[in-house]
């Protein structure tokens, strides 16, 4: 979820190419992987960021383009960084997205829905802040082939932030910027905006996002985080179906942040029966995440283990991720044939 870090990145696309089949989708994702790992970058200053070891299950929250990918959903997410350390980062997502079609249509409405809506919340507690989200998103999609869909997305972004002086520590003495709010409560509200596209299959699916448009400078109360930095996230997924009863998935996001480094993270699991998967992950220079989880009928359980690399300078405590989500209208589970939609 927060990190610090000490590099930044630049990174030019000069087109989207979308594959016309599921191999080359997981060639060009294999490519994507290997050209972001080795990508140069450069010094820059420290600051925050969000992270989720589950990042492939919260695609809409990043990209509201991705909003009603799978479906009807309630999810839920419980994120516990640095167990065992005092005033450690802990996050609580929850969301509701609905595609209308899938009450009017059933199995077809992968095929037939045009529209889906989110509501989100996520809360932060970190340090003395404590940070409250709401993201309504938007979601329209255009059939582009038998089976690939167009979308286009936007989110409003309300987030209420607010700080607890009493919290506060400085290295510097008699720091102006800290002691305005030492010892005192401070509030902020901020209104902001998501935009998105992705292209999506059964199989696969591309999607680029823009976060902070309007870069928080629609604000209310005391200003103690004086801008939004404004993010690209990009999100890529392939699966690969090895049998009848196993397939492989592979999800990547790769976030580009004006005040941070470049963030790369990816996670591949295998999936049994459709029923069980175990997989691991790894969140480039900062650390190495293990997963499992199940599916019964609409429901779909998640946990992720994530440990710390040497080379993140963080808390060397272990994170604990735990997910739950469970689809409204789809008729034979998650994997009917309105779509598999297990990332």
């Amino acid at each position: 979820m927060k990190n610090q870090y000490t590099n930044q990145i630049f990174w030019v696309f000069g087109s989207i190419w979308v594959p016309k089949d599921s191999r080359t989708a997981f060639g060009f994702t294999v490519l994507m992987i290997f050209l972001l790992i080795f990508t140069p970058f450069s010094e820059t200053k420290a600051q925050t960021r969000k992270y989720f070891g589950h990042f492939n299950s919260l695609q809409s929250y990043f990209n509201p383009a991705l909003t009603g990918y799978e479906g009807s959903v309630v999810r839920g997410l419980v994120r516990n960084q640095w167990t065992g350390f005092e005033g450690a980062p802990q996050t609580y997502f929850m969301n509701v997205e609905i595609d209308p079609m899938e009450i009017k249509a059933g199995e077809d409405a992968a095929l037939l829905g045009n529209t889906a809506a989110g509501l989100q919340l996520i809360h932060d507690t970190f340090g003395p802040i404590r940070q409250t989200e709401l993201l309504l998103s938007y979601g329209a999609r255009v059939r582009i082939s038998k089976s690939t869909n167009l979308r286009l997305g936007l989110a409003a972004n309300y987030t209420n932030a607010r700080l607890d002086g009493n919290n506060l520590t400085t290295e510097q003495a008699n720091d102006p910027t800290v002691n305005v709010f030492l010892n005192q409560f401070a509030d902020m509200r901020v209104m902001d905006f998501n935009a998105g596209l992705a292209i999506t299959h059964q199989n696969y699916y591309f999607a680029y996002g823009l976060q902070n448009i309007a870069r928080g400078r629609l604000y209310q109360g005391d200003a103690f985080i004086k801008e939004r930095p404004f993010v690209n996230v990009l999100q890529t997924g392939f699966k690969q179906t090895m049998s009848s009863n196993f397939s492989v998935l592979t999800n990547i996001m790769y976030r580009i942040q004006d005040d941070l480094p470049y963030n790369l993270e990816f996670n591949i699991k295998l999936m049994a029966m459709d029923k069980f998967w175990l997989g691991v992950g790894h969140r480039v220079n900062y650390a190495n995440s293990y997963h499992f989880g199940f599916l019964m009928n609409n429901i779909r359980f998640g946990y992720a283990y994530e440990i710390p690399v040497s080379k993140s300078y963080l808390i060397p405590n272990p994170t604990h991720e735990f997910m739950v989500s469970f689809f409204l209208f789809r008729k034979g589970g998650v994997n009917s044939e309105a779509g598999t939609l297990i990332w």
